[in-house]
C-alpha cells in the first residue's frame, strides 16, 4: 500500500519550458537594451556558460545559478558585474510570474491528501527558487516534505538524493510512488533506490517508445490510477 508520492516540479507539476522562453526572452531584450548585445550573442553565451556549469558543477545544485551563468556571460563580454544579479532577478520575477499548475495537479494532489497519503517533493535546484515555485502554483501548502538537491549535497539520480526522500517519506520504498517528468532521473533513479515511480509523459509518442516503463499523459484520474495500483 502506497503512504507517500513524491513529485518533481520542472515540467512535471507546470511547463518549465513554456515559462523559460518567457523568462529567457525577457533576459534577452534586457541585454539588447542595456548592454548592446545582441538576443542571439546574448543567448549563445548562455548556452555556453550553462554547459560549463554543467561540466564542472553537474552533481551539485550550483549548475543551476543563474546568478553565476550570468556573472559568466558578463566576464566573458567584459561587461559591469552588478547586471548580474539585476538579470537573475528579472529572469525569476518573469518565470514565476507566467507559472501555473499543470491542469488537474491541484485537484489530485488534494485528493491524494484526503486519502491520507503523505506528499513530497524531490527536485534538483535550490531551495529558495523550489519553495517559491510550489508557494506560486498553490501547492506548497500541500506538500509534508521537501527533498531538494541542495540539501541533499547530490543531484538526481543519485543514491544519496534519494536516500533522503525516503528518510523524510518515513516509510518504506515499496511504499512510496516518485512521479516525474525525466526517465533517467526521476523514473530510473527513483526504481533504483526501490521506489515505485511513474513517468510524466504528455507524448504518447514518447510514453509508447518505453513500452516497458509505467506512464501518465496528466493528472485527470491520477488518484484512481494509484489507489488501483
Amino acid at each position: 500500500m502506497l503512504k507517500a508520492v513524491i513529485f518533481d516540479i520542472d515540467n512535471t507539476l507546470y511547463s518549465f519550458d513554456d515559462a523559460n522562453r518567457v523568462a529567457t526572452a525577457a533576459t534577452a531584450a534586457y541585454a539588447q537594451r542595456e548592454l548592446e548585445l545582441s538576443s542571439e550573442t546574448f543567448l549563445a553565451s548562455c548556452r555556453d556558460a550553462m554547459y560549463q556549469q554543467f561540466r564542472e558543477h553537474g552533481n551539485s545544485s550550483g549548475c543551476h545559478s543563474r546568478s553565476l551563468r550570468y556573472m559568466m556571460v558578463l566576464q566573458k563580454h567584459h561587461l559591469p558585474l552588478f547586471h548580474a544579479p539585476i538579470l537573475s532577478d528579472l529572469y525569476w520575477a518573469e518565470l514565476l510570474r507566467v507559472i501555473v499548475p499543470f491542469p488537474g495537479a491541484k485537484e489530485q494532489l488534494s485528493e491524494l491528501k484526503a486519502h491520507g497519503i503523505r506528499l513530497g517533493v524531490g527536485t534538483d535546484m535550490t531551495a529558495d527558487w523550489q519553495l517559491k515555485k510550489l508557494d506560486r502554483l498553490g501547492l506548497l501548502v500541500l506538500m509534508d516534505f521537501i527533498v531538494t538537491s541542495e540539501e541533499a549535497e547530490a543531484e538526481k539520480p543519485s543514491q544519496p538524493f534519494f536516500d533522503l526522500v525516503l528518510k523524510k517519506a518515513g516509510c518504506a520504498p515499496e511504499e512510496c510512488l516518485f512521479i516525474g517528468d525525466h526517465l533517467q532521473k526521476d523514473v530510473l533513479g527513483a526504481q533504483s533506490a526501490g521506489m515505485n515511480a511513474l513517468w510524466y509523459q504528455p507524448d504518447p509518442v514518447k510514453a509508447a517508445e518505453q513500452p516497458l516503463v509505467k506512464s501518465i499523459p496528466g493528472y485527470h484520474g491520477l488518484i484512481d490510477h494509484i489507489i488501483q495500483n
